[in-house]
């Protein structure tokens, strides 16, 4: 009788009924939505009537959390799967800078340099990836001497090409071409002049544009934001390689024994942050009009932190992209909100450390409820 109470089926925990609350305390998203709903509530109170919330505030918190989410996608995936990557930032300062130099100095189609770039970009990528897994280092000590061997490149080479280190006239190198437009255009110009003509958004009242809306379109840069987030969410959550990600980040030599090809995940993830980087710089200059060797510094750092922000542990195995998502939120709309709401703009530092901290504190305790430690 003893032994048949022992394996009853309420004692099992694989089949352990869990509450409707703790099954909301271990979603790891929680932090990202309490942090939005926080933010969001403070801003309507203390900057409803600056126009923060009419179409062109908004439009300028969401082009900022948009390049916040582009890279948080693809830092998500990678910290999920165990990683980190402290290149992110040079490989946009470096993206962008072979994108004019292929483009405006050597005088290539523009389309034919955006994909020159991203091969090169991604195969760097994978060369991260395969140090790590060849050699058994820390990714962070890897990425961190890439890091600094972009930046150098970066430099390096408008130097010895233009004898300067900023590179301009892509814009008009990417004129009329197709792939550009993809990174650098608007979509939805038309609805926005229907709204204007509504009456439901501002539109300018004299000069040229008179009638025209202030906003006319959502820019490339929001909707590689929104499809980069779909996709990295079908992935990680509705598909077998999306397991695989996390058996890697949980724990690496069980998930090889389970026969999942470890190394081969986490190379693909920092192929996979490779092209988000390289998205986010496409978008950039082709917005610029140029590249320069300081682009992207401290890229790296604002999308772990927005990762971190959005529930993902820093040990791996869990994490969630919207949660990466509603992190890069609440950076953008900080970021620009403290102008808004008229506070001292080197407060943002200050605002973001204290949300970095309190989801550091939640996602520990989750971590905590999870494993059942004290």
């Amino acid at each position: 009788m003893g032994d048949a109470a022992s394996t009853s089926p309420s004692q099992d925990e694989r089949i352990k009924e869990i509450s409707a609350l703790r099954r909301a305390l271990i979603r790891p998203e929680l932090g990202g939505m309490v942090g939005t709903v926080a933010v969001f509530t403070f801003f309507l109170l203390f900057a409803f009537d600056s126009g923060m919330f009419n179409s062109q505030g908004v439009m300028n918190w969401a082009v900022v959390s948009a390049q916040f989410m582009i890279i948080a996608v693809g830092a998500c995936l990678l910290m999920i799967a165990g990683e980190f990557d402290l290149s992110v930032g040079s490989m946009i300062g470096f993206a962008g800078m072979i994108i004019a130099i292929l483009g405006v100095t050597l005088g290539w189609p523009m389309w034919m340099a955006i994909l020159a770039t991203f091969a090169l970009c991604m195969a760097i990528g994978a060369l991260n990836g395969w140090i790590v897994v060849r050699t058994g280092l820390p990714s962070f000590i890897v990425t961190l001497a890439f890091l600094f061997i972009l930046r150098g490149f970066t430099i390096f080479l408008p130097q010895m090409i233009e004898r300067k280190t900023i590179i301009g006239g892509i814009r008009d190198a990417a004129q009329g071409d197709w792939l550009a437009a993809a990174f650098g255009g608007k979509i939805l110009g038309g609805l926005f002049v229907w709204l204007g003509d509504m009456g439901l958004i501002a539109v300018f009242d004299r000069g040229t544009r008179a009638g025209q809306p202030v906003v006319d379109g959502i820019p490339m840069l929001i909707v590689w934001a929104l499809v980069l987030i779909v996709f990295g969410h079908v992935v990680l959550t509705r598909t077998k390689f999306g397991n695989w990600i996390f058996a890697a980040g949980g724990d690496a030599e069980a998930a090889r024994n389970s026969g999942v090809p470890v190394n081969k995940v986490k190379i693909l993830m920092f192929m996979f942050t490779a092209f988000c980087a390289t998205v986010f710089a496409v978008c950039q200059v082709m917005e610029f009009g140029s590249a320069g060797a300081d682009r992207g510094l401290l890229k790296e750092f604002e999308a772990i932190i927005a990762v971190v922000i959005g529930g993902a542990l820093l040990t791996g195995g869990y994490g969630s992209v919207i949660g990466a998502a509603l992190g890069a939120l609440i950076f953008g709309v900080v970021q620009q909100g403290l102008f808004f709401a008229d506070v001292e703009s080197s407060l943002f530092r200050v605002f973001l450390g204290v949300i970095l901290l309190g989801a550091v504190i939640l996602n520990t305790n989750i971590r905590r409820i999870i494993t059942g430690e004290r």
